[in-house]
């Protein structure tokens, strides 16, 4: 395979990389590199070229010029050249992009294969390659890094034309891009669905891993940098490293700093704003906001360190030196929509106080090496430093946390997912020309929680002669992402969010959220009053990110979930009040759930319940389980599908998860069993 990553904006090269050198040398120039190394290190991946802008300013370097820089045996940075030389800012690159778009068709055509996908990073990327990409048939693959409606939720008030203009261009990008890539949750059920684009069938969740600039053994660069600025050198330190922009809320941590004594008296607080100085391209943002962090740490000299340049390798070392004075990272970022420095601190064994607000809840869930906090709240960022830093116990569980955990961030475990994201573009949507049966599944302890029998289901899905679909409470985006950490098949659709979603091919092949199963259990549902109800019921609500369009989600078992449905019929709502698991609970449209979305989809095959075989392990599928002509609960089921009475086609299969499956499609006719199996008659 032959792929082109896309990056315009920044200072892009390797190794050395100088982040901070201009605004747009930032983290996303870190995600295409390891990327792109990760992807070259494939043995299905033949070549990978990076294309940037060419630019020349021997200011900044003189790599920028080069049009043709190689990085490896497999990989090489290509650089458009156009008529404008000059170095230009993510704002200025608007009137250079007619000529980067010529450029970028002249190197697609003269290549001697066509690449197989375009991997766009920013929507201007997206623009510039559109052409090209629609005139030689190349799949489109999208990551945003950082969308403009967040800014504007930062910012409030009215927004700037050129972030209206940006917003706009991200929305087109998600439109038409063959296939999203983000890293977090927050991104996928949140920040994208912000844009009112029915992108979610094409959103995919595929967290990155760390690539830190090489650096040499100790910390001996890191204190040469920091210790001549401090006092007392050897305090712990507080590290903090970002661009110098607002929504990076830098000067609140300063604030909080400052606001509590026993944090300033015990601590040192180091801030790496990017680079300064006269040969530094700035925005008016980055200058004011260097100002006022040079404005709240002036009279805190010895105190508070702001190196105004450092070279690439120092990053790795104030890590390490970091956590050698049991100090802690600090990212108070009004909004972040991933967080790689929060990857580059648990890889150090560093421990950390995050904002709340975007990808971080995802990492700190991840790899426990620290708290979130609300980055509004000067006193909540400082007691939450304090707190780390007063408790060694605390500070050692979660350093230990960070480096016991990071494995799950892996490029090339990034690689091989969105390897799968890119194959399954060339891939056809599966026909069935008049399948007699369907087969919706569960996914969690149903078709997971066992690799070799996952294996054995993916085998046989590959030789199907009927449709498959998944039937999860979870989001697609995160549906897919299961699947693909177990190496299983790609469904024909996706029934999500309790069966409230029902994502299936339309007419161009593409994906998309079914608009008349949408309209179908929308009728009496009224998701506002709902909402009220539940407030006034106290319920405990599960975090913003599980609630839905269609699906409200709540803590409890079923004695709570019996409790909440009185209370909403006493209020007069319809709704559907579903316990699962023992601690879960989802409220839907009376006329939604797993067996209404399946019905749905057997329907587009001119069949009925009866002629589909479902397979689940918890209570969110005991309507299927009771409506579906053939239920298999698995060997492994919870204990509150034990009281399902029994009924003709109710098998219970001794095998668990997917062996179960497999073990119940036998007793079906639909494969030969291989498992002895008990019936519920």
């Amino acid at each position: 395979m032959h792929i082109v990553h896309v990056a315009l904006g920044g200072c892009l090269t390797f190794p050395d990389v100088s982040y901070g050198i201009t605004d747009d040398t930032g983290g996303h120039i870190a995600y295409v590199l390891g990327a792109a190394l990760a992807q070259a290190r494939r043995a299905d991946v033949a070549r990978v070229d990076i294309v940037t802008r060419a630019f020349d300013d021997p200011t900044l370097g003189r790599d920028y010029a080069r049009l043709s820089q190689r990085v490896n045996r497999k990989t090489r940075i290509l650089r458009l050249a156009t008529p404008d030389s000059r170095y230009l800012a993510k704002e200025a690159l608007m009137a250079d992009r007619p000529a980067m778009g010529r450029a970028f068709s002249r190197l697609i055509s003269g290549f001697e294969r066509k690449p197989d996908v375009i991997h766009v990073h920013f929507a201007d990327a997206a623009a510039v390659v559109r052409d090209a990409a629609e005139e030689h048939s190349i799949p489109v693959v999208y990551t945003p890094h950082s969308l403009g409606i967040d800014k504007l939720g930062c910012m409030g008030g009215t927004p700037a034309a050129a972030l209206t203009t940006r917003i706009e261009e991200e929305r087109a990008a998600l439109r038409t891009s063959d296939a999203i890539v983000v890293s977090s949750r927050d991104e996928a059920e949140r920040q994208v669905e912000d844009y009112g684009v029915d992108v979610a069938a094409q959103t995919h969740r595929i967290p990155p891993g760390v690539i830190l600039p090489p650096s040499g053994p100790g910390t001996a660069v890191a204190r040469a940098l920091v210790d001549p600025l401090l006092d007392d050198a050897d305090r712990p330190m507080i590290l903090a490293i970002a661009r110098p922009v607002r929504k990076k809320n830098l000067a609140t941590l300063i604030r909080a700093y400052l606001n509590d004594p026993l944090l300033y008296d015990r601590a040192n607080l180091v801030i790496l704003a990017g680079q300064r100085g006269p040969d530094i391209v700035q925005t008016p943002e980055t200058r004011g906001v260097i100002e006022e962090l040079e404005r709240l740490a002036a009279p805190h000299a010895g105190r508070i360190a702001l190196p105004a340049r450092h070279s690439p390798d120092v990053v790795a070392q104030l890590y390490r030196l970091a956590r050698q004075r049991g100090g802690v990272f600090v990212n108070p970022a009004l909004h972040e929509p991933f967080g790689l420095t929060l990857l580059e601190a648990a890889q150090a064994g560093l421990p950390v106080v995050a904002t709340r607000e975007g990808g971080p809840v995802d990492i700190l869930a991840t790899l426990g090496h620290g708290v979130t906090v609300d980055p509004r709240d000067v006193e909540q960022v400082g007691t939450a430093i304090a707190g780390l830093l007063g408790d060694p116990a605390r500070w050692t569980g979660a350093s230990q946390a960070g480096r016991r955990n990071i494995g799950a961030f892996d490029w090339d475990v990034w690689a091989g997912r969105a390897q799968r994201v890119y194959g399954g573009l060339r891939r056809p949507a599966r026909t069935f020309a008049a399948p007699r049966r369907v087969l919706a599944c569960d996914i969690d302890g149903t078709l997971t929680g066992c690799r070799r029998s996952a294996e054995l289901f993916r085998d046989w899905a590959e030789t199907r002669d009927i449709p498959f679909v998944v039937a999860t409470g979870r989001c697609i985006s995160e549906a897919r992402a299961v699947l693909a950490e177990w190496s299983l098949p790609e469904p024909d659709a996706f029934i999500t969010a309790v069966g409230t979603e029902l994502h299936r091919h339309g007419q161009n092949g593409r994906l998309i959220l079914c608009p008349d199963y949408a309209a179908e259990i929308g009728r009496d549902w009224d998701r506002a009053a709902v909402a009220r109800a539940l407030a006034e019921a106290a319920a405990a609500m599960q975090t913003p990110i599980e609630q839905r369009g269609w699906k409200l989600a709540c803590f409890g078992n079923e004695a709570e979930a019996a409790r909440i449905r009185r209370h909403l019929q006493a209020a007069g709502l319809k709704a559907r009040v579903v316990a699962s698991h023992e601690r879960l609970i989802d409220v839907l449209p009376l006329h939604g759930g797993k067996a209404a979305a399946i019905r749905a989809f057997a329907r587009r095959y001119n069949l009925s319940a009866a002629d589909c075989i479902v397979a689940g392990d918890s209570g969110n599928d005991i309507d299927m389980l009771t409506a579906c002509g053939d239920g298999i609960i698995v060997g492994n089921a919870l204990r509150e599908l034990d009281a399902l009475p029994p009924r003709a086609g109710l098998y219970r299969a001794r095998g668990n998860h997917a062996d179960g499956v497999l073990e119940g499609l036998g007793r079906a006719g639909v494969l030969v069993p291989t498992t002895p199996a008990r019936v519920s008659a």
